[in-house]
């Protein structure tokens, strides 16, 4: 799924609600329909992210993934969730700092992509497998794919190395996915914008784990590296390996980047 900074973006009846008069800003918008607010309370920023009936977006999956995580690393405090006729929505506090694609490190990226290499194996180091209940597996993704098929029928050409497949194409060409280099618990959507840095360029936590799962290490970094091109150019990618410390695995990469694309 790609997002994107909103523009003109209307907050919903109960996302006003929920900032209870104070000033809301608009700071992202998927594909789907889904938006993301901010406001600050008592000194306190939070964020709301909402979702329109249909959207596909499990927030309530997503509050009790936080919940999981934060006893072993940085992640948004869950306030609230709620929905109503109109959509959904969570409420988080925010973590101290900026996401990793802001104007100050789109300018500078290395620091940057170095952080979020850094962060991600911190990320995966922490949190511990054998305790997760969540699974992020290439399987499991492959058969949600399957049973919405009509919804991502059209996939074919949302990334140019992928232009040339059908829906088809591509589950035929992931049915044998390689062998598992590491199982750990994904983030599941690792893009740059998603690793929250502090002014020095500090990882000071993640957001949006609303994929959360045990998988190959290749299912994060695949899209990792990939979402570097988007954000700040290519030639990236061997930065954050050499951060996060792997070698390149350029079939493993290939795989997982088109299983993004079909989900």
């Amino acid at each position: 799924m790609i997002a994107r900074r909103p523009e003109n973006a209307r907050a919903p009846d109960s996302v006003v609600a929920l900032a209870d008069g104070s000033p809301l800003t608009a700071v992202w918008q998927n594909e789907l329909g889904g938006l993301t607010f901010t406001w600050t309370a008592d000194g306190v920023r939070r964020f709301v992210k909402w979702a329109p009936p249909g959207a596909g977006t499990d927030l309530g999956g997503e509050a009790s993934r936080l919940r999981w995580a934060a006893p072993f690393t940085s992640v948004p405090r869950v306030v609230g969730t709620g929905r109503d006729s109109a959509g959904s929505w969570l409420v988080t506090e925010g973590l101290p700092g900026e996401n990793a694609v802001s104007p100050r490190w789109t300018a500078n990226p290395e620091p940057a992509v170095v952080a979020i290499g850094h962060g991600l194996r911190r990320l995966h180091d922490r949190l511990p497998v054998e305790q997760c209940p969540y699974w992020w597996t290439a399987s499991g993704r492959i058969e949600a794919a399957l049973r919405r098929r009509d919804a991502v029928a059209t996939f074919a050409g949302r990334h140019a190395e992928h232009a040339e497949l059908t829906f088809d194409g591509a589950v035929a060409l992931l049915a044998r996915p390689p062998a598992d280099d590491r199982l750990v618990v994904c983030h599941g959507d690792a893009c740059a914008p998603n690793t929250v840095l502090d002014d020095a360029g500090h990882v000071t936590g993640h957001v949006d784990l609303g994929s959360l799962g045990v998988a190959d290490r290749w299912a994060d970094l695949a899209v990792a590296t990939w979402s570097l091109a988007w954000n700040f150019g290519p030639g990236w990618d061997d930065t954050l390996l050499d951060a996060y410390g792997v070698a390149p695995d350029p079939l493993r990469t290939a795989y997982y980047r088109l299983l993004w694309d079909l989900g």
